[in-house]
This record gives C-alpha cells, sequence and structure tokens, in this order.
C-alpha cells in the first residue's frame, strides 16, 4: 500500500527503523520486565496494547493521503514494537503470503488491518488457555512489593550487561550478527522493490517469494525437532554452515533479478532461493536461542536476549535509509544483491577463526 502511494523502496523498510530505535530506548526496562513479571501477565499487557493500537490505527488511517499515511503507520510501529514479543513458525505461514495478497486485492489496506485485529484478539485468547510453567525458586515472588527506581533498573540492566562481557562467544555472535543483518536490509527492502518497480511484475510474485520463505522456515523448524538433540557438539559447524548457505543466496538471488525472465520465471525460482535462505536462517536463529537457553542463568536471560536484540538490529536503520537510497537510483537493483553476497561471504569467512575459537574457550 505504501509503495503504491509514495513509490518509494523505504515503504519496506520502516518497521526495521522504528522498531531498533523503540528498542534501545526501551531497552532497560522491557529487559527487566521480563525477567522479573510473570510471563502470562506481560504477554496478556503487551496483547492489550496492541489490540487497542489496532483499533485506533484503522479508525485513523483512512483520515490521512500519500506521505501522510506515515504518521499513523509510524506511530502504531512504536507500540507494536514495544509489545510484540517473537512468535514460532506455524503450518499457516506456508500460504499466508499468497493468501495475503489475493486478500489485499479484495478488501484493501483497511480490511487488513480490521483481518490484523481479529487475528491479534484470537491469538489473545489462545493465550488465555495456556498453563505457563515457572521455576521453584519462584523468581517473581516479590516483584510487585519490591520499589521500582531508576537506580535499580539500571543496576539490575548493568549485572546483565556484565555478564555479557564476560562471554567472549556472545561478543563475536553481535560481530557478526550486526554487519549480517546491515547488508540483509537490502533483501527485505529489496526483494519487493525490485520486482514492483524495476522488473514490474506486480503484487504476484512478491507472495509467491514470500511463500517459498515460509516453507524454507517451517523445514528448518521441523528439521531441529526431528533431529536428535545433540546440546553443543558441533555448535561451530551448526552456525557457520547455515551463515555460509545465507551468503550465496542472497548472491543467487542477485544474479537471478539480473537475468531476463517472466514474472513466473522470478516467482517459482525466487522462491526456491528463498526457500533455502529462510531453512539456513531459521536453523541458524534456532540453534544460537537454544545455545543460549542452554549457557546463560535464567535469572538473565530476559536481560540478555533483549540486549542481544537491540545490539543486533540498532544498525538496520542506516542499512534501511542506504540501501533506500541505493536501490532509488540504480535500474540495477540485483547487482545491489550481488554486492551484497560477495562482502557478507570475504566477512563471514574473516570471522571463522575467532568464532572457532571462541566456543572452544567456553566449552568445559
Amino acid at each position: 500500500m505504501l509503495l503504491d502511494e509514495t513509490h518509494s523502496a523505504i515503504s519496506f523498510g520502516i518497521n526495521m527503523i522504528i522498531s531498533p530505535i523503540v528498542g534501545l530506548l526501551c531497552l532497560v526496562p522491557i529487559g527487566n520486565l521480563i525477567d522479573t513479571y510473570p510471563h502470562k501477565t506481560v504477554l496478556t499487557g503487551s496483547l492489550t496494547a496492541r489490540t487497542l493500537a489496532l483499533i485506533l490505527f484503522a479508525a485513523s488511517i483512512n483520515l490521512f493521503t500519500a506521505t501522510a499515511k506515515l504518521i499513523p503507520i509510524v506511530l502504531f510501529l512504536i507500540i507494536d514494537a514495544i509489545s510484540t514479543t517473537q512468535s514460532a513458525i506455524s503450518l499457516s505461514s506456508i500460504l499466508s503470503p499468497a493468501l495475503g495478497v489475493g486478500l489485499y486485492s479484495l478488501v484493501g489496506f483497511s480490511g487488513f488491518v480490521i483481518l490484523e485485529i481479529v487475528a491479534t484478539l484470537a491469538s489473545f485468547g489462545i493465550m488465555l488457555t495456556m498453563k505457563f510453567h515457572y521455576h521453584a525458586t519462584n523468581q517473581f515472588a516479590n516483584s510487585q512489593h519490591a520499589p521500582v527506581t531508576s537506580h535499580s533498573q539500571f543496576a539490575k540492566f548493568h549485572s546483565g550487561l556484565n555478564y555479557m562481557r564476560s562471554r567472549t562467544m556472545i561478543k563475536i555472535t553481535i560481530l557478526l550478527s550486526v554487519i549480517l543483518n546491515f547488508l540483509y536490509t537490502a533483501v527485505t527492502i529489496g526483494i519487493p522493490y525490485i520486482l514492483k518497480d524495476q522488473l514490474h511484475t506486480g503484487n504476484g510474485p512478491i507472495g509467491v517469494l514470500e511463500t517459498g520463505s515460509a516453507i524454507g522456515m517451517l523445514l528448518g523448524s521441523l528439521l531441529l525437532t526431528l533431529l536428535p538433540p545433540t546440546g553443543q557438539k558441533r555448535l561451530f559447524l551448526k552456525l557457520i554452515i547455515p551463515v555460509l548457505i545465507l551468503d550465496s543466496q542472497i548472491l543467487l538471488l542477485g544474479v537471478l533479478f539480473m537475468t531476463s525472465q517472466s514474472p513466473t520465471g522470478y516467482a517459482l525460482l525466487g522462491s526456491f532461493i528463498m526457500g533455502i535462505l529462510a531453512f539456513a536462517l531459521v536453523i541458524l536463529n534456532i540453534t544460537f536461542q537454544v545455545y543460549l537457553q542452554q549457557t546463560v542463568p535464567t535469572k538473565l536471560l530476559g536481560r540478555v536476549v533483549a540486549t542481544l536484540t537491540t545490539v543486533n538490529s540498532s544498525i538496520m536503520p542506516i542499512g534501511t535509509l542506504m540501501f533506500t537510497l541505493i536501490f532509488q537510483s540504480t535500474t540495477h537493483g540485483g547487482l545491489v544483491l550481488i554486492i551484497n553476497g560477495i562482502l557478507l561471504l570475504g566477512y563471514t569467512l574473516l570471522l571463522l577463526r575467532p568464532l572457532n575459537q571462541a566456543i572452544h574457550s567456553e566449552q568445559p
């Protein structure tokens, strides 16, 4: 909708600007909140806030036109970034992107927002039926009686930072993921912009590529679920191989967009490449998340994950602005992806040895 209104590549990158900034501003209270209060209470509050924000968004979006639509969108994304937690990959994600393209043409953007409200309320209802299990130490027992001051907030957060400084593996991972996230913004922004504005394929192939990505994510999740747990064995290979695959698929995606294809060709080949890319990405993410949960004390996990997420995504607003300018100043968007893939591959090879050393230094 925004691309149709503004014809700007930044339409696909606004969330990558808003989320990291909000994450940085709210890092201390959110990290502490997760480690302090029962998670069901936190989720209830966050879903309530998101539902109210969606209703206000639906009521106000059509009061604005053209680039002025960015005002309610940015306001909603701020609330969404604060309230939304990560969700699991499910079977529904396979068909949802392709279904979304059809629904968009039928109900329009306002109808989409209404569907989002219904979906959020349904998720809320499902969450309320879930039983949450907490550690026997009852870490939340006295949380509601403890006075909360800015000093105690920062002191509690600082203990999480001190722990992260002591973990060489975490520091090396930050070095890798910051650059990966920076260059990956070109994929998020570039794919729909290249297909729709440079190759003039319409919305259809974009939905097919998103579906390929969802299938790859599902297969990666299922693979890790079905395979027997190996703990931290072969951790280096389980991290570095997905990164190398991801680098190479970005390069191949650029090659695809630089060759002459029909919309069907872009959709089919692109969805295959995106499937492999997403497969590697979910393997990488889940492997590292499991590693964190196995090695970080539970009482620090909320602060550590919140800090890592914010630090890793903090470069994305710069990447979004930079790649928006690059894509709009060239007619060869595929070449940008090729260069990105080569840069990522070179950077990954530079970090092979430090990453391997960090893993060995932390093993018992």
